[in-house]
């Protein structure tokens, strides 16, 4: 309650032969335990003589009528409130009811006020002086009234005091005031605490579908709103972002739709002003053409179109409706227009971040891989994650490359930066690297050539790539590292560890760097893991840790394939991922490539080799001759190994030196077949090597001393049967060995 200051009373009097001034107000206050100011009973009501000395003057009466002021005289000592008859009206008092004691007239007071009124009317009593408040009343009804008094206490002849007189007046259209300034301030500050959220909430919106949401949930004060709707404009045509208090059906005219030139929303555009329509009546007078387009069932009587401007650009329109005729006032419209500022921002803003992740993400989509290829034998399972900041583009890649002979081939690279630039390279890069495997080149080879490939690129930039070839038909994995993390391999039995590949320089670097080839084996069941760095690195993580917390990843058990609707690898790169999902300030994108080579059907070795040597290869003669062994091995004849590659070698060998083309060499074991289908238990290897030559093969008789020359003799020996035959362009040479099972 708001109350006047407390009035200091004049200073006490005292008559010479007056007693202790400490004596007479304590006996006072005690015989009069209430001490009030106003709810008194009219001494005419109860036939008391009118007084003559403290009455209110004659030429007074007009005045405090003119006013309606009234006056009150209370008996301190016997208790008692005598009033005129303004005094009771202003106070509400019945005078038959009303016992005229102070304790009845405090408890009619409003309960905040009794105890302010009590003390400054004690404290007038006990100085002798005056005093004055502002309270509030109850009236009978239930009304809630406000009165001013301002009253005098009067001693008796000893100097004690004896009564108090004075004026009350009515303060009710005061009170109103304070309570519609009271209501007001309470308003703003709503208003203002409003658009401090508004303005939190729209900043914190990334997308255009965030900024729909928040503006579609506003609590707007003071005037809660029947109808949101959201839509921003695009080549003259509205669409609706968000919508709340609307049916899908009566915003689906609207959706796509061409912005009509007569409608309000257009005028609000059009002038960058808003709208405001306060009836249905109104609507109709403004806008006769947009309200015949109206559906009689609209529930809506009051309309505000608030025009999104954004850089002097409009971007859309806000609507904001009621179900009931609505005036809005000037604050209220001041407080709409500044919404839609809000919108305005947080929708341009919201549009150009939308815009660029679609074309970053369109990008990236164009640089990797639509679909990764189905190969028999192996099952693959890819991700990627962009940044969790920025333009979430950059230049990490994964591949999965069909190679000749069912062979394929995995390719994990990061072109150095996070930006299009790096992404635009890294596309390059994937399909130069792409191109020079899907060739048959070695993996050397292909790291070699991708390496001068960026360099003569001359970008500046340099890209780490780790490129494995796998052997389908028997698991051998050939790894070739440029600057990259190792692969980790997970085991059948579920634990998982890196396996070291020899390293070179990253790609770009040096143009004349050679890379060494890693050569490891797989068992069935067995998975290749290759990332990018960005899954084991992370502020305030080095990555030794960050590369052990990825192997942990990677171990452990997975669902069988009978427990689970998805394919145990796809669960695993699940897994993996997740761990890096948790860091929402990722700083830089993510690649992942799985491979679980899932052994040969049937759990017999495909019966055939085939492999591509490039010209001058020699190191790639060496793996041959493993891969062969470890071939036979597989298909059961072992005593073939020793023959077929000494054979198989010579063979190469000489198609290698004698040509300048690459050479193309396959193995492949017959198995004879009974009449009636079985086995007979012989097996027939057969070897051929192919060239683009048309010079053909010449037996020679070397001498002792000649360190060549002996080639064809010891296939001629050694084979049970060999040829030469011609081909289209080059020649095919071959021989068979026969084994017994």
């Amino acid at each position: 309650m708001a109350t006047e200051p407390e009035p200091q009373g004049p200073a006490r009097r005292t008559p010479p032969a007056q007693t202790s001034r400490s004596t007479a107000p304590s006996s006072v206050l005690r015989t009069a335990p209430g001490l009030p100011a106003g709810r008194i009973a009219p001494a005419a009501a109860r036939g008391l003589p009118t007084r003559t000395g403290d009455s209110t003057p004659d030429w007074l009466e007009p005045a405090m009528a003119a006013n309606g002021i009234g006056s009150f005289d209370w008996d301190i000592r016997r208790d008692v409130l005598e009033g005129d008859h303004r005094a009771c009206a202003i106070l509400g008092l019945d005078p038959k009811r009303f016992d005229r004691s102070s304790a009845a007239f405090l408890a009619l007071l409003h309960p905040e006020d009794a105890p302010v009124l009590r003390r400054r009317v004690e404290r007038a009593i006990a100085e002798l002086g005056q005093c004055g408040a502002y309270y509030r009343t109850v009236f009978p009804g239930g009304g809630m009234h406000a009165v001013r008094f301002r009253g005098r206490v009067l001693a008796d002849a000893f100097g004690r005091p004896s009564r108090m007189v004075g004026f009350v007046w009515d303060a009710t259209v005061e009170l109103h005031k304070r309570e519609r300034a009271g209501e007001l301030a309470a308003l703003r500050e709503e208003r203002s605490r409003f658009i401090k959220e508004a303005a939190r909430a729209l900043s914190e919106a990334v997308t255009v579908r965030d900024v729909a949401r928040v503006f579609t949930e506003l609590p707007l004060p003071g005037l809660p709103p029947d109808g949101l709707l959201l839509a921003s404009l695009e080549a003259g045509r509205l669409q609706i972002l968000g919508a709340t208090g609307y049916t899908p059906d009566s915003v689906r005219p609207y959706d796509r739709s061409l912005l009509d030139l007569t409608h309000p929303a257009s005028e609000a555009i059009r002038n960058r002003a808003p709208v405001f329509i306060a009836s249905r009546d109104e609507y109709r007078e403004r806008y006769p053409e947009a309200w015949a387009r109206i559906s009689p069932d609209n529930p809506r009587s009051s309309w505000a179109f608030l025009p999104l401007v954004a850089s002097g650009r409009a971007i859309g329109v806000c609507l904001v409706s009621f179900d009931d005729d609505r005036e809005l006032d000037a604050d209220e419209r001041t407080l709409l227009s500044t919404l839609g500022g809000l919108v305005a921002q947080s929708l341009a803003r919201a549009r150009l971040h939308d815009a660029e992740h679609e074309l970053a993400a369109g990008l990236q989509r164009v640089m990797l891989p639509r679909t990764v290829p189905s190969i028999s034998g192996v099952t693959t399972a890819v991700r990627y994650l962009a940044a969790g900041s920025g333009l979430q583009i950059g230049g990490d890649w994964y591949d999965v490359v069909p190679l000749p002979g069912g062979h394929v081939g995995l390719v994990i690279g990061d072109v150095q930066g996070h930006d299009v630039h790096a992404a635009g390279i890294m596309g390059q890069l994937r399909i130069a690297l792409r191109a020079y495997a899907a060739e048959g080149h070695p993996p050397a080879a292909v790291m070699a050539r991708a390496s001068r490939f960026l360099a003569d690129l001359d970008t500046d930039h340099f890209a780490t790539c780790t490129y494995a070839e796998v052997n389908v038909d028997y698991g051998v994995v050939y790894a070739v590292r440029a600057g990259h993390l190792d692969p980790v391999v997970r085991r059948a039995d579920g634990s998982a560890s890196p396996v070291p590949v020899a390293g070179g320089l990253p790609l770009g670097v040096d143009p004349d760097e050679e890379y060494r080839v890693t050569r490891f084996s797989l068992d069935p069941g067995e998975t290749v893991v290759l990332c990018t760095d960005g899954l084991v690195e992370a502020r305030g993580m080095d990555l030794d840790t960050g590369f052990a917390r990825f192997c942990a990843a990677v171990c452990g058990d997975l669902p069988a394939r009978s427990e689970s609707p998805y394919d145990p690898l796809e669960l695993l790169a699940d897994r993996i991922t997740s761990q890096a999902a948790d860091f929402t300030e990722r700083e830089d994108d993510i690649a992942l490539l799985l491979l679980r080579w899932d052994g040969p059907a049937g759990g017999l070795a495909a019966q055939q080799l085939r492999r591509r040597i490039g010209q001058a290869d020699l190191a790639r003669i060496s793996e041959l001759r493993g891969e062969l062994r470890d071939a036979l091995r597989r298909w059961g004849v072992v005593e073939l190994v020793d023959t077929a590659e000494l054979l198989a070698s010579e063979l190469v060998t000489n198609a290698i030196r004698h040509t300048d083309r690459d050479a193309m060499f396959t193995a492949r074991l017959y198995r004879e077949a009974s009449r009636d289908g079985g086995a007979t238990g012989r097996a027939r290897l057969r070897v051929e090597v192919e060239d683009e030559s048309d010079l053909w093969p010449t037996r020679r008789t070397p001498g002792e001393q000649a360190s060549s020359g002996r080639g064809l003799m010891l296939v001629e020996a050694l084979a049970d049967g060999w040829g030469v035959e011609p081909r289209g362009t080059g020649k095919r040479m071959w021989f068979e060995l026969s084994a017994e099972n």
